[in-house]
């Protein structure tokens, strides 16, 4: 689980103006309503201190009492008693890194409820639940799926349970959303969209720097031709730790990197390759430095460099056009977004004189540098927001389980390259 954070790293959430209750993708209706809890055990392994049931899982069990026969009543797609405007009642299923932040934006956002704290470690929980008395502290998730006051479950635990926790809330009747990476696995998290999609319910992955006011405005930015043609995106996130004991550097850093390219980049401009170079210095037994360079259509390059072992914190953003360049520094509260009306242009042959058209000619254009202002809000606030008005609204979220697809694409895409010595290797194409 990445220790970026962007409710910390970058003061700024989401600017309602920058459209984080809008998407340029379509949004299909959903059918409102929950459906009734499924019945399979499955039995044997603890979720991050969350026990859970409900799905089988090959290869990975979890314990718990089987949800039988238990149908979610009172529960649909406009809300209670079918009010529209009612507060999603919500539970957040994992007190460790992620979870308190989840747990304090569900509690003071307008549009949730915070009804329960799901973790192994109850004492944990009732920690993180503090002392409204509204607030159950639970240790076990068959708790909350079966209780029909609850219609959305917050997934903050280890992404190898996933699958396993959000398949069961699914099938228990209960709208969810799973903190990145959606799943361990393209397959995996291809099975919640499919589950989430063929019930109704809505699956929301939590790309929390897609609700950044930086984020939305430079969205803007490419989506209205600001910066022209889309040329190169050249990112870095680098810090000193924290080395993972499950995943590469790649899988802990680069899902926000691929999730902020999959928000910004407009129909038309997804990456179709990706190959990954990655190295491990200190015989951690994963990489821990890593270079993943994406293909665009018409000859663009995207490129992202993560480390875990820089000894200064870097989060840098360059985006280049056709018209302008915009750089976007996260750790600059003063100036986070530049835009550059500079760059370098080239005279097509065809519009020089005979004489010239041996060579081609190539200007330096270097205009003025604009540093818009941005909006300073909770970036989770927002995002919690959408995850709610997208269940009263039956619409797709804007980080839909989708979009969560796409990045694990990309990331399985990359491990294969980096077994195969930076092998370009294809993506599937799902926008």
């Amino acid at each position: 689980m990445s220790q970026a954070n962007p409710a910390t790293d970058s003061a700024a959430p989401a600017d309602t103006a920058g459209g984080a209750t809008t998407s340029s993708r379509s949004a299909p209706r959903r059918r409102s309503g929950a459906a009734g809890s499924q019945g399979t055990t499955v039995q044997g392994t603890t979720v991050q201190g969350t026990t859970v049931q409900g799905t089988a899982v090959q290869g990975t069990t979890v314990q718990g009492t089987t949800v039988q026969g238990t149908t979610v009543q009172g529960t649909t797609a406009k809300g209670a008693a079918g009010d529209p405007a009612a507060p999603v009642r919500i539970a957040v299923v994992g007190a460790g890194y992620w979870g308190p932040n989840l747990v304090r934006n569900a509690r003071s956002c307008a549009h949730t409820e915070l009804h329960a704290v799901v973790d192994l470690d109850v004492e944990r929980a009732r920690l993180v639940a503090g002392a409204d008395p509204t607030v159950r502290a639970c240790g076990s998730v068959d708790q909350v799926l079966s209780d029909p006051a609850i219609e959305a479950v917050a997934v903050a635990t280890p992404a190898a349970t996933h699958l396993p926790v959000a398949l069961a809330a699914l099938r228990a009747g209960k709208h969810v959303l799973v903190e990145k990476p959606l799943a361990s696995s393209w397959a995996e998290g291809r099975r919640l969209v499919e589950e989430a999609d063929a019930r109704g319910l809505t699956l929301m992955c939590d790309h929390t720097y897609c609700y950044t006011p930086a984020v939305q405005r430079i969205r803007q930015l490419v989506l209205d031709g600001t910066l022209g043609d889309i040329q190169f995106v050249d990112s870095v996130r680098i810090n000193l730790g924290l080395v993972q004991r499950d995943i590469d550097v790649l899988w802990d850093l680069a899902p926000h990197d691929l999730s902020i390219l999959d928000f910004v980049l407009p129909e038309g401009c997804s990456p179709v390759a990706v190959a990954a170079h990655g190295a491990d210095p200190i015989g951690s037994g994963r990489a821990c430095v890593a270079y993943l360079t994406l293909q665009l259509p018409g000859g663009a390059i995207a490129h992202s460099h993560v480390n875990w072992l820089s000894p200064t914190k870097v989060r840098t953003t360059i985006i280049g056009g056709s018209q302008r360049t915009l750089v976007w520094d996260d750790l600059n509260p003063v100036q986070r977004l530049s835009i550059y009306d500079r760059g370098v242009d080239l005279k097509e042959a065809d519009s020089l004189d005979v004489d010239d058209r041996r060579q081609m000619t190539i200007s330096y254009r270097s205009g003025d540098m604009v540093a818009p202002a941005l909006q300073e809000r909770e970036a989770l606030q927002l995002m919690m927001t959408e995850f709610a008005t997208s269940i009263r609204q039956g619409r797709r979220p804007i980080t839909d389980g989708l979009a969560g697809l796409r990045v694990l694409d990309v990331l399985e895409a990359a491990s294969r390259s980096l077994e195969f010595q930076g092998a370009v290797v294809p993506l599937r194409n799902q926008r």
